[in-house]
């Protein structure tokens, strides 16, 4: 809800004044944590004093409630009223909604639409840019409280002396009395206590609950002097209703209209109005007006009465009294000029009497500052300096406390009882640093630990409060027997108001299991959605237990559960909140925990205090976003760009911080056991669903599936990862802005965040020495889990910020999201992903298949607008081969067109009429522009000159076209070339260029794989031919019945051939043999002993041995006899391969086998390949796609095939079709290759399955002697024309025949 980086506070207007003001009324009534009386003395040691204000969880809470608050109200006077420019550009201003309306009327929204859109708005990310620029803001009430009335109510005399007092006196718990606790007994009165007590309605004390926003209806205080409880009774003008609406009657009600009234801006009003009625010694506190619950201190009630209506909704009017003078309504009313007890000039947004129809134009008035009136504890002045923002080189702890903590205090006030250790010392940074024992004064290398040092996080205002328990006061934390004491004063303690807060600096790891067993043996935890709800005792693992001190009678009094609660709750926020704390106590050695062993505490952590371990670490991961070091250096020309920060991280900091931050956000999701569930829920999400549906995708439980859904839907959890994947993009560009300033000779950087953050996950696959115990199966679930969670939670976060179209902002969310799965997917093999992992086919489901492809060759992404095709590991291999094809038939299509183009320009030219009279010159003309004008690329090709007449293919434009070919009718076959005839062409023109016989290709005996001849003696242009032949396969959409090693497709997409599974396809002997090499101990043998291998790549060219000692310079060459150069003699003394050299030994064979030895062949290979595609479409292609796309799939599913297949002139259930598919059954592959290839031209599945395949089994005929013809087909249709055999043996015999007697084509 605020922005993801840190932001200077507005210090105009007072705002630095006010800030100060809200800060200290927030300490001297939130409640304190202070570590409870029975903790183990392990705790006892650590226990630091928090002085910051802005440190304390409960002033952070309470301040940022009151923040979200005038933004609403920002929000709803922009929807209502505008900025009143003529040129706002703002669409939800009133202004701008006027403005592009014109003379049309339009309708102000009302202040419950107002209300609901503000709330909207607010809840968004960053809402502060959603704000109109020239908006002023609201300088008075609204609307909603002009229809109240103010009046005072006869008061009720207070009991005598002996009677039940109206409430018992509990020492700073301040709580609000209605009318029927009046009516209760109450407890005597102690005749020394005070008559006054301070009423609180602070969201920490008064309104526990986070998302109440609504007071009590009625308030009363403590007695007046002459013992009349005075009331103020608001009631509402009646107006006239219909009794039938249901809109009214839900929003009529007073309960609604509260959520008007009780608004920061209006309860300034009504406490204005109020006070008026009551003496100025009651006038309410400084804390219940910004919090947004007014309670008048002093002896007043506040009674809000709905008015009735009758049958007809006209409203029910009772007899009244005539009014007495001092009643005063709120229209119109002001104060008095004498009355200088409140300041309207510090209340929030300027909050003012109502005096004018419109919020901003009531009077302005001057006044005293706004002081808090408690009668029950002493004023305490506080000045802004104590709050104003430090100077980056200011320390920090500067920043004083507004409660006195200097020296022993001499007493303790009447009720309390200390618990926890007390402050014995003056509470100074300092103090701290000179103990030797403590354990904050260690240096790592994540920086220094003191906590009184460290940097003060601007905790800004956030969408929802972080723990929706309630808060109790500091009177509850105390122990019950202690509040009926005696009112004598006790010497020798200091006074809780002379105490400061209480916290852990560090959360260690026995530490954590004891602050999660505490709150969950107390019941105390937050209420949430996760599962498991909580962790079992055999889930744990832990060091030794820490243990709290039990009573003799074993009693736990609920008071300390409350203790308890509020100082674990400040403990995780204090350290949760500190980048540097979060360092020092998940990091060990210098380093962090091991990956396991965090993902565990952070699940103890979320599943006690969810709400309250995301926004902490929201608050850390800002720190992400200061810019290093050396770019606030006055020498930087950066610095007068970024705000200067005092402490910022360095990257390797920033991905440990990333780290912890990303573990929690693992924490959240449900626990599993089976990697193939886990596997499953990502590939549900990746498709957008919440659950499987019908199980096309994946069958999981639907229970899992909503426990899924509730855990990635979390708006902290959201809101977290939504900062964590836009700081990606922003230390990246501080790296880049590094680069600049360093000089040349400077060439050491530091990692990228990144690196930290997968070689961290990347630690915990090789199963090192972890913290915590844990068995083989939970590492090996372990090392499945994290990185699969990390890629579905970067993909929720791409789904919910992308807008349907291909352009994303590389800057933002979206951009780290995709920054992420890039830097995954380039480690998936450490990382132990596959390819599936990555695929996110919400995006392909919803994209265009040809415009989009079509628009990305043309688009160039810079770091603010990225393509979502220049990630294709996000989609479907399906999807990529659609944009493939879509941008391959593009250009055929432009190709096409622009021939027509031409036909028609020339038949203009050469008509009777035209400027070419003369009929021969026409006809010479027709025939030089014939080919460059057709509208198809025709190859006229005859079955004993293939390559021959492959050569005489156009230009480069005109194998753009599309390709028709005329085969064999030089020997009288005839074929219409609608695929079939296509195929037959490069199933001939490839069998002869690979022919081995020739020299230029060899194909091993094993695998049948093709590679190049080193040293052939063939030129260079048949290679590029093959290549040509390849890319206009290609270009058209056909497979060809060849096969190379995937090093082949791996080379032409530029991508490195260094692995040996790159190579196990092709030479899988040789790579069984260098495995072994590598893999072998020396305790069983020297290197050099055993395998006795020389330091030298060898292979046999033209039935002689080639051998050259590898060189591992890239100007390496291998000898060919094509050259004039004569080859020089293979070396005879090589050095020995050795267990040191070993490793260097397989990488430069491998770089020799595919590169070195074939280096020219390849080069023209790959210059003729590259001939037709598109350069930036081979980008979408990984080495196994395009292997698919050239070649096809062998495996041939017979299954498959039957599914796919239709039927003319019978079906499926006639007895010569289920013959026909029983014998094909058991043919071997093939037979099976053949049968495909005879009615399919082609013996390849192309990409996408049997379901691309066109395979129609029609009836010819019946035959019923022994004989008969044979079956036939339309390889132009993919037709088989089977005739009715009598019997299956029948069948099985002709179609044999057919297919190993089957060349040529003509019209049956």
């Amino acid at each position: 809800m605020t922005h993801d980086t840190t932001r200077m506070p507005d210090c105009a207007h007072g705002h630095g004044s006010l800030e100060a003001d809200i800060l200290a009324a927030l300490w001297e009534e939130i409640p304190f944590s202070r570590l409870p009386v029975d903790a183990p003395a392990e705790l006892k040691e650590l226990v630091i004093d928090i002085e910051n204000p802005k440190r304390v969880y409960a002033i952070y809470r309470a301040s940022r409630r009151h923040n979200i608050q005038l933004l609403v109200e920002k929000f709803i006077y922009q929807l209502r009223y505008g900025c009143d420019s003529d040129d706002c550009p703002t669409s939800t201003c009133f202004s701008c909604r006027t403005r592009l309306a014109g003379r049309a009327p339009i309708r102000r929204y009302s202040p419950t639409s107002a209300r609901t859109l503000a709330i909207y708005l607010a809840s968004q990310d960053n809402p502060e840019s959603r704000l109109c620029p020239n908006l002023q803001g609201s300088k008075g009430p609204g609307d909603a409280i002009k229809s109240l009335i103010f009046g005072p109510k006869p008061g009720v005399r207070s009991p005598e002396r002996g009677q039940p007092k109206p409430f018992k006196h509990h020492s700073s718990y301040h709580r609000t009395n209605t009318v029927e606790d009046e009516e209760r007994p109450k407890a005597p009165s102690s005749p020394s206590s005070p008559k006054t007590a301070a009423c609180s309605g602070s969201a920490v004390e008064g309104n526990q609950a986070d998302g109440d926003a609504v007071p009590r209806k009625s308030y009363s205080g403590t007695r007046s002097p002459n013992n009349v409880v005075s009331r103020v009774t608001i009631s509402e003008r009646p107006i006239r209703k219909d009794y039938r609406s249901f809109a009214a009657n839900v929003f009529g009600t007073v309960a609604f209209k509260m959520l008007e009234w009780l608004t920061p801006q209006n309860l300034g009003a009504i406490s204005e109005n109020a006070a008026q009625l009551i003496p100025k010694e009651n006038s309410p506190s400084r804390v219940d007006m910004l919090e947004g619950q007014f309670v008048p201190s002093g002896s007043t009630s506040v009674d809000f009465e709905e008015p009735r209506y009758d049958k007809s909704g006209s409203p029910r009017i009772p007899p009244q009294r005539p009014l007495p003078p001092d009643v005063r309504q709120a229209p119109g009313n002001s104060l008095d000029d004498g009355d200088k007890d409140l300041d309207r000039k510090h209340l929030p947004n300027g909050a003012a009497s109502n005096q004018s129809t419109r919020p901003g134009h009531s009077k302005k008035r001057s006044s005293a500052r706004l002081r808090t009136s408690t009668s029950a504890r002493p004023q305490i002045k506080v000045t802004s300096d104590h709050y104003s923002e430090p100077h980056p080189d200011q320390p920090l702890s500067g920043l004083k406390s507004p409660r006195a903590t200097t020296g022993q205090l001499d007493h303790l006030p009447n009720g309390f009882s200390v618990s926890g250790p007390v402050l014995s010392r003056q509470a100074s940074s300092e103090k701290l640093e000179q103990e030797p024992d403590s354990p904050k004064a260690t240096d790592t290398k994540w920086g220094n630990s003191d906590h009184h040092d460290r940097e003060v996080n601007d905790v800004h205002p956030a969408g929802g409060d972080a723990v929706s328990e309630s808060k109790p006061t500091r009177g509850a934390l105390m122990d019950s027997e202690s509040s009926d004491a005696s009112n004598g004063v006790i010497e020798g303690e200091p006074s809780i108001d002379e105490t400061l807060p209480q916290s852990l600096p560090i959360l260690r790891n026995d530490t954590i299991d004891f602050i999660c067993d505490v709150l969950q043996e107390d019941g105390t935890t937050e209420t949430h959605l996760l599962e498991p709800p909580s962790i079992e005792n055999s889930l744990r693992r832990r060091f030794k237990p820490l243990r709290r001190k039990r009573g003799a009678d074993g009693a736990y009094h609920s008071n300390l559960r409350l203790e308890w609660k509020l100082f674990i709750e400040q403990s995780i926020f204090n350290t949760l909140s500190d980048p540097y704390a979060i360092l020092e106590s998940f990091g060990e050695r210098d380093t962090l925990l091991d990956s396991q062993s965090l993902w565990y505490y952070m699940l103890r952590m979320t599943r006690v205090a969810p709400s309250l371990v995301l926004d902490s670490l929201w608050i850390a991961s800002s720190s992400l976003f200061a810019p290093p070091r050396a770019l606030q250096s006055p020498q930087s020309p950066t610095a007068q760009v970024f705000p200067r920060h005092p402490r910022p991280l360095t990257n390797d900091q920033a991905g440990a911080v990333l780290s912890v931050c990303f573990h929690a956000l693992v924490a959240l999701a449900p626990l599993l056991e089976d990697p193939k569930q886990l596997m499953d829920m990502s590939r549900i999400r990746s498709h957008g669903l919440t659950r499987s549906g019908s199980g096309a995708i994946a069958s999981q439980p639907t229970a899992l599936c909503l426990q899924y859904e509730d855990a990635f839907s979390d708006d902290l959890a959201l809101r977290l990862a939504r900062r964590l994947l836009t700081a990606i993009p922003a230390r990246r560009y501080f790296d880049e802005l590094l680069q600049f300033d360093q000089d040349e000779e400077e060439t050491d950087g530091e990692p990228d965040i990144l690196d930290t953050l997968l070689s961290h996950i990347e630690i915990s696959n090789s199963f090192p020495q972890t913290l915590l115990e844990f068995s083989d199966t939970e590492r090996q679930m372990h090392e499945k889990r994290v990185p699969v969670l990390l890629l579905d939670w970067a993909r929720t976060i791409m789904m919910s910020e992308w807008e349907g179209r291909p352009e994303v902002a590389g800057n933002g969310p979206f951009g780290g999201a995709l920054s992420l799965f890039e830097a995954m997917y380039s480690k998936r093999r450490s990382l132990m992903l596959a390819d599936a992992a990555f695929r996110t086919e919400y995006f392909g489901d919803r994209l265009d298949a040809i415009n989009m492809p079509v628009s990305w060759l043309t688009c160039n992404s810079t770091r603010q607008k990225v393509h979502l095709l220049d990630y294709p590991y996000i989609f479907h291999p399906s999807s990529l081969v659609s944009y493939f094809r879509g941008i391959n038939f593009s250009r055929m299509s432009r190709a096409y067109e622009e021939s027509h183009s031409l036909q028609s320009r020339i038949r203009a030219i050469v008509e009777p009429d035209s400027l070419v009279t003369e009929p021969h010159q026409r006809n010479v003309l027709q025939d030089l522009l014939r080919v460059p004008s057709a509208k198809f690329l025709i190859l006229d090709i005859g079955r004993q000159t293939v390559i021959r007449d492959a050569c005489g293919g156009g230009k480069e434009r005109e194998l753009m076209r599309p390709l028709k070919v005329h085969i064999g009718e030089d020997a009288g076959e005839e074929g219409f070339d609608s695929g079939g005839v296509q195929q037959e062409f490069f199933r001939l023109a490839m069998a002869e260029a690979l022919n081995p016989d020739f020299g230029a290709f060899a194909i091993d005996d094993r695998t049948r794989m093709t590679w190049f001849q080193p040293g052939s003696l063939q030129p260079d242009w048949k290679f590029e031919l093959v290549g040509l032949l390849i890319s206009l396969a290609l270009h058209n959409g056909l497979t060809l019945p060849i096969t190379f090693p995937k090093a082949l497709y791996r080379r032409l997409l530029g991508e490195p051939v260094t692995e040996l599974h790159h190579i196990a396809d092709g030479w899988p002997d040789l790579a069984n043999g260098l495995t072994t090499l590598l893999e072998w101990d020396e305790k069983d043998g020297a290197v050099e002993d055993v395998f006795a291998r020389t330091y030298e790549f060898s292979i046999s060219m033209f039935g002689q041995p080639v051998s050259r000692e590898m060189d591992a310079s890239s100007t390496a060459e291998w000898p060919q006899f094509s050259s004039s150069v004569p080859a020089s003699a293979n070396p005879e003394d090589a050095p020995l391969v050795t267990g040191d050299n070993r490793e260097a030994y397989v990488s430069d064979y491998i770089r020799y086998l595919t590169d070195v030895s074939v280096a020219p062949q390849f080069a023209a290979f790959a210059r003729g390949f590259r001939t037709c595609p598109h350069p930036k479409s081979l980008r979408l292609l990984n080495a196994p796609l395009l292997q698919s796309l050239v070649e096809g799939q062998q495996e041939i599913d017979i299954g498959e095939l039957k599914r796919a297949a239709r039927y003319v002139g019978w079906d499926a259930s006639h007895r010569t079709v289920r013959d026909f598919w029983s014998v094909v059954r058991r043919y071997d592959d093939g037979m099976r290759r053949k049968l495909l290839e005879f009615v399919t031209a082609s013996d390849r599945v192309p990409v996408g399955g049997m379901r691309n395949i066109q395979f129609v089994v029609q009836r010819n005929g019946e035959e019923e002697g022994d004989g008969g013809h044979l079956p036939t087909a339309y390889t132009c249709y993919g037709t088989l024309l089977l005739p009715e055999y009598r019997d299956k043996e029948a069948l099985a015999e002709r179609l044999r025949m057919a297919l190993e007697n089957a060349q040529g084509f003509g019209f049956a």
